[in-house]
């Protein structure tokens, strides 16, 4: 399906020049939902040239893996703004997320989801809710870096970096200011992970002084999860990692009454995609009965982004009255609420309707066009700190039960001298020396050695030589470094 433009608009903004727009059309309901989107949108006077290309089912059936081709790779890359429907991934192993890929390769390193309610005219428990969930969009454990390191363990390494790190952390900031919200909350899990979440943190604590118009807070993200459910109006922008923000951000558009109305932003600098959060609902394709409510808010977020915030009002406006008017798709229909059922195309329609017109109950936007796109921070980079090597992390396969006898078997490497086996440690904790005879132990042992006074590389390397004409069987190396004095590595649990 591709969209057609009409030969009349209800609003014409002449003296704009259109932007360029990638357009994919999607799989599923992803079509009918983008042809009623990019009509509304058309209708409301945005300035913008789609640019269809072909992604999802249709290409990863062609044999590519990551369901895009080089065309649509030049198209993003020249556009540098992306408007997408929900995609399939066919069954079965060796398909790769399209999302991540995208996201990743074109550095999208911010993801933006507002979740309002719409209070009376969408069933939810918290009528006051009004949070916006900044997560970052490209490291902890979505790095993907995963491995099988013995029979019993598999791992997947968790990454976080300074420098994305700080700049998510200050985009949250710069959408507060921009967007005039009052508070940005951080959630983190530095309790327990307090090099990688106490890095997330600690750089909360640097940045927020540069704000001083904005209240903070910072919760653990277990009970700040909690709070978030039982009380979100207490909160206004919320940042988090990855993981923690791609699970809460769905909680809390379900919170809102339904997470198929959430649209979402992916900001780069390079390039930014905009698409609902939903998926391709293969299931109800074709019916003209999904509801474009998403995509639609989604493309209010591109307007926004791309300067035409006047157009995103105008557009949320109307989608706002229509909703207030009872004019709703199956999947938030009620009786004795909703005033008429209407397929995908008539909701389009009504809302092209209410063009100009401004919801009473829920939250209008301005007409003059407030919302703005946020400041997109640069990268900082700092400078190196002193790095001084003290010791080294070896992680053996082993299907014994008692440490003691392992600890003679690593030990007889360094008998005559070299590093010091200080502990060993099963999944992360300590079981040798003095560790408790209850504590359940895999195949995956950590035997943590520590020089006397500085180590290199060299010293490393001679150790596993020495541990292999012992017949350990080492499976990987973590060097232990301190950093301006600071150790750089954590102990292990009871160590």
């Amino acid at each position: 399906m591709t969209h057609q433009p009409s030969a009349s608009k209800a609003f014409q903004t002449a003296t704009r020049v259109p932007v360029p727009v990638t357009v994919a059309y999607g799989d599923g309901i992803g079509p009918e939902i983008m042809e009623a989107s990019l009509r509304i949108l058309e209708a409301a006077g945005a300035a913008i040239a789609p640019e269809p290309i072909e992604i999802g089912e249709k290409v990863y059936l062609r044999g590519i893996s990551a369901g895009i081709e080089p065309e649509a790779w030049e198209s993003l890359r020249r556009t540098k703004v992306f408007y997408k429907a929900p995609i399939t991934t066919p069954q079965g192993g060796g398909f790769k997320s399209l999302n991540v890929t995208v996201r990743k390769s074109l550095g999208m390193f911010a993801n933006v989801r507002p979740c309002a309610s719409l209070h009376p005219f969408v069933e939810t428990k918290h009528p006051d809710m009004d949070v916006v969930i900044i997560r970052e969009n490209e490291e902890d454990l979505y790095a993907g870096i995963e491995h099988r390191q013995t029979d019993e363990v598999f791992q997947c390494l968790k990454l976080f970096s300074r420098p994305a790190t700080e700049r998510i952390i200050r985009y949250a900031f710069e959408y507060a200011r921009a967007n005039g919200r009052r508070k940005v909350t951080c959630f983190s899990k530095d309790n327990i992970m307090k090099l990688t979440d106490g890095l997330y943190h600690r750089i909360f604590d640097e940045i927020a002084p540069d704000y001083p118009e904005i209240e903070t807070e910072h919760w653990i993200i277990d009970i700040g999860a909690a709070k978030l459910a039982a009380n979100p109006a207490q909160f206004d922008v919320i940042v988090m990692a990855n993981l923690y923000g791609d699970i809460l951000s769905d909680v809390a558009a379900e919170i809102t009454g339904s997470v198929g109305l959430g649209g979402s932003a992916n900001i780069g600098e390079h390039c930014s995609m905009f698409e609902a959060i939903h998926g391709s609902a293969p299931r109800r394709a074709g019916q003209n009965s999904a509801n474009p409510s998403g995509l639609l808010l989604a493309g209010v977020q591109m307007l926004t982004h791309i300067g035409q915030g006047d157009v995103a009002a105008r557009v949320q406006n109307a989608w706002a009255k229509t909703i207030e008017d009872g004019i709703h798709t199956y999947d938030i229909y009620r009786e004795g609420t909703s005033r008429e059922l209407v397929t995908t195309s008539g909701f389009a329609d009504a809302v092209i309707a209410r063009l100009g017109q401004e919801p009473v109950k829920l939250s209008a936007a301005s007409a003059s066009g407030s919302a703005k796109a946020p400041v997109i921070p640069a990268i900082i980079r700092r400078e190196p700190q002193k790095r001084e090597m003290v010791g080294v992390d070896v992680f053996v396969q082993w299907a014994g039960d008692n440490p003691d006898t392992l600890a003679e078997l690593v030990g007889g490497a360094v008998r005559d001298g070299g590093p010091k086996l200080v502990m060993i440690s099963n999944r992360g904790v300590k079981v040798w020396p003095a560790g408790l005879p209850e504590t359940f132990k895999t195949d995956h042992w950590r035997c943590r050695f520590m020089f006397d006074g500085l180590g290199n590389r060299g010293m490393v390397a001679e150790l596993m030589v020495r541990l292999a004409r012992e017949g350990v069987d080492f499976i990987k190396t973590e060097q232990l470094y301190n950093f301006d004095g600071e150790p750089g590595y954590s102990l292990g649990q009871g160590q």
